[in-house]
């Protein structure tokens, strides 16, 4: 597939006059839920629906939302502009694609399907139809990130832990689907190079997937990352450390706090000689709210999203990737 080719995104951007993008949730759990509030405050948005098996489950957050709920989402089929589909992945592959052959654009929660040729299948429908299939890598569009993407140049090594406490949530899926992956997309996000080889290593601890799981992307540039995705820690914690020419930049994500240091030539006794630090904050912010904005802006003007099917592809393929790996070393060693 040819990630530098676009697909050409079809029909007119809408009218001033008929602005209103009419978006549905399918799906009514945990992510569909917030999808579903988030929807229901955005400007130039009318939420028609929400969409779930679990018919009280999707009444109680349609009443929350003023909204209709529903049991099947081919009902929504002619009443809507978009979806997201917030519903197991192993369903995203047949809903998404209903939704593409009955020209609705498609926000599809991470990770996009359980297989490559799925995720290809639904990438080929939409530039078929011209029409947007946006990924939900929700951290594209956390403050942090927005706020050193510009510092980026060529990083050669990042390092990055995503630690969580162990809640007992999402435990059907390994660790590299549920948090692993938010991080593979970031890195290829600030690498911008095609990977050269992949080495992955964890264990299934408290559950029957991998609990924790260590990956090493090497780049066709050099850059070389080292990503730590845990749900058994004793604490949360989120950062990401990068080294470039002439530069490092850290990110904590629970301090909210930026640290840069840059060469500058200046003589002194400082920290580090020559080096100067800054370090600063970022704000709060919602990245949930700016990713459904930003979908439906995709949506209302014709443009491609800022998270594209191929690149949710490629994520996809490196956790694939990573956990075959792994399962791969438990098969021949066993389980510790």
């Amino acid at each position: 597939m040819d990630a530098s080719a676009k697909p050409a995104i079809g029909r007119a951007p809408r009218e001033a006059a008929s602005r209103t993008v009419r978006v549905a949730v399918v799906g009514s759990g945990y992510l569909g839920r917030f999808h579903a509030e988030k929807y229901a405050g955005l400007e130039g948005v009318t939420l028609v629906g929400i969409v779930d098996t679990d018919t009280p489950k999707a009444a109680a957050v349609a009443a929350r939302c003023h909204t209709q709920a529903l049991a099947r989402y081919q009902d929504l089929i002619g009443q809507v502009d978009a979806v997201s589909i917030a519903v197991p992945t192993p369903a995203h592959y047949a809903v998404a694609r209903d939704f593409l052959e009955n020209g609705v654009d498609v926000l599809i929660e991470k990770p996009m399907t359980t297989t490559l040729a799925q995720a290809h299948g639904l990438i080929e429908l939409a530039e078929r139809e011209g029409l947007i299939l946006q990924v939900g890598h929700l951290e594209r569009f956390n403050p942090a990130v927005v706020a050193v993407r510009e510092l980026i140049h060529k990083p050669m090594f990042i390092e990055s832990h995503r630690l969580s406490i162990y809640q007992g949530r999402s435990t059907d899926v390994s660790v590299v689907l549920d948090l692993m992956i938010h991080d593979i997309d970031i890195i290829l996000n600030f690498v911008g190079a095609p990977v050269k080889a992949i080495h992955a290593s964890g264990a299934a601890v408290v559950s029957d997937h991998c609990d924790i799981a260590n990956a090493r992307i090497e780049f066709a540039t050099g850059c070389v990352a080292n990503i730590t995705a845990s749900r058994i820690s004793t604490k949360n914690q989120r950062k990401v450390r990068l080294f470039q020419k002439n530069a490092y930049i850290a990110v904590d994500f629970a301090l909210r706090e930026i640290t840069h240091i840059r060469q500058t030539g200046a003589t002194g006794d400082g920290l580090i000689p020559g080096m100067e630090v800054n370090q600063s904050r970022f704000p709060e912010g919602d990245a949930l709210e700016g990713e459904l904005r930003s979908f439906v802006q995709a949506v209302a003007q014709r443009r491609e999203p800022e998270v594209t099917g191929e690149m949710g592809y490629q994520a996809l393929a490196i956790a694939l990737n990573v956990m075959e790996q792994i399962d791969d070393a438990t098969r021949r060693f066993g389980a510790f």
